[in-house]
């Protein structure tokens, strides 16, 4: 998909005025960190190592897919920009599909997001495998 095809849907507050639009319904905005979730986790400070790094079985096979069926994939990387090239030749060699790459993630994890937008986390535990739902426990404001 071209991203300067995709019609985000207009939205328009209580209040009468415009606020962030959205996708379209059913696509997705996959945010994808890199290394330990697509490919080995190697650290910033052996870059050297990201040339070489391994993906992991059924990566690229579940995230093309996910391109293929019209969804924004958005790699989110904490490399930094020294690390561009390298991500984006490696990216690039074994055919991940992207529309885009952010690095600077902020590093150590446990991310907590807030947006004003639904958020939806998955964890990955070392397989990539298609979604299921699944009721869990969540931190909301309170009313």
């Amino acid at each position: 998909m071209d991203m300067d095809q995709l019609k985000l849907k207009e939205v328009i507050g209580e209040d009468g005025r415009p606020m962030s639009p959205e996708l379209p319904e059913g696509m997705k905005n996959y945010l994808i960190d890199i290394d330990g979730t697509i490919c080995d986790d190697i650290p910033n400070e052996e870059p050297w190592r990201m040339a070489t790094a391994r993906p992991y079985p059924d990566a690229l096979e579940i995230v093309n897919k996910w391109y293929e069926e019209g969804h924004i994939i958005t790699f989110f990387s904490s490399r930094t920009e020294d690390h561009r090239h390298i991500t984006e030749y490696w990216l690039d060699l074994y055919g991940f599909k992207y529309h885009h790459l952010l690095l600077g993630k902020p590093r150590g994890g446990h991310y907590h997001w807030i947006d004003n937008h639904i958020v939806k986390a998955t964890r990955f535990k070392g397989k990539f495998t298609e979604l299921v739902k699944r009721n869990k426990v969540i931190e909301v404001f309170e009313k």
